[in-house]
């Protein structure tokens, strides 16, 4: 990779550390599922109106974006509100990683190297680390709900596999268009009309101003932008030299809760936390072995065409 490249790609996990951050804010205005339906519907109008429909099976499209936008989100932001800190979200999202390599195995029968499943049990050792420091303070239940989330990016990952798109940016921005109607059910539901209509009613307001920023963030900064950005490392270099970037991602999302929300992170979250992106690095540093070009998704871990994935926004 060119000097340039790799301070591209720095940049982008920096973005997507930050994420986590931004979703923070927004929370702090919007109710949560329909937090989830606006950050869908600003992407999904201009891709409806601008960007031509992937050659894809449309059940795996679906199937995608239902369980990346509709069961990750939903997961994710339930376990931000029961008290799961944004800088260990970023790191328990990584899970995502080892649960897609298991899932390749049993739904694709695809063959995990000695390194992969090195890399695999160091994740999970990580987690049951975190798990266990999460268990002595009676907070495991937001840690459960983070792990349900990665489950949902999981699946979304073995269906982008699938799907085989042969261009992956137009197949990301389709699966966008799926999750804002079930969404927005279940948060009339869940939420009320009442609700969803006077956060719409005091979005403008002086007080709800970090929330839009947050929400701009996430679609602007951490979907279109870092998105785009990624696909364009993947398309000039080795995927398996991208791949390990994305451990960056928890490290910023740590470090930007630190100083902008005061989470401090706990001893316990630090430790596992190294022992996941060890695990991680050494699964994706296997892939990287053999073959000169390789695709690989962002976690670097199951091969499948290069689809830009990328942390929850």
């Amino acid at each position: 990779m060119s000097t340039r490249d790799k301070v591209l790609a720095v940049m982008v996990a920096s973005v997507w550390g930050l994420n986590f951050v931004a979703i923070e804010a927004s929370l702090q205005h919007f109710p949560p599922y329909f937090l989830i339906v606006l950050r869908f519907v600003l992407l999904a109008v201009p891709t409806i109106l601008f960007v031509p429909f992937p050659d894809v099976p449309l059940r795996w499209l679906v199937g995608g974006a239902l369980s990346f936008g509709v069961v990750q989100f939903v997961f994710l932001y339930a376990a931000l509100l029961a008290g799961l800190p944004a800088g260990l979200a970023s790191l328990v999202l990584q899970a995502a990683a080892p649960m897609t390599v298991l899932m390749g195995t049993v739904w694709l029968k695809e063959r995990v190297t000695a390194w992969q499943g090195v890399g695999v049990a160091l994740a999970v050792a990580g987690l049951v680390i975190i798990a266990t420091a999460r268990a002595s303070s009676a907070s495991v239940l937001p840690l459960v709900l983070g792990l349900l989330a990665a489950a949902g990016w999981a699946v979304s990952n073995i269906c982008s596999s699938l799907a085989a798109p042969d261009h992956p940016v137009r197949y990301t921005m389709w699966m966008s268009v799926v999750p804002p109607i079930p969404m927005l059910a279940v948060s009339l539901v869940v939420e009320g009309p009442a609700e969803i209509g006077a956060s719409l009613t005091s979005a403008f307001t002086a007080d709800a101003a970090p929330a839009v920023l947050g929400l701009l963030y996430t679609v602007l900064m951490g979907s279109v932008i870092g998105a785009g950005a990624w696909t364009a490392l993947l398309k000039r270099n080795p995927s398996s030299r991208v791949a390990p970037y994305s451990m960056l991602v928890p490290v910023t999302g740590f470090a930007g809760a630190w100083v902008l929300l005061g989470e401090t992170p706990h001893v316990g979250d630090l430790v596992g936390g190294a022992v996941v992106i060890a695990g991680l690095l050494v699964a994706g540093l296997a892939v990287g072995s053999g073959r000169a070009r390789q695709d690989v998704p962002a976690s670097g871990l199951v091969p499948t065409p290069p689809v830009p994935q990328q942390p929850p926004s």
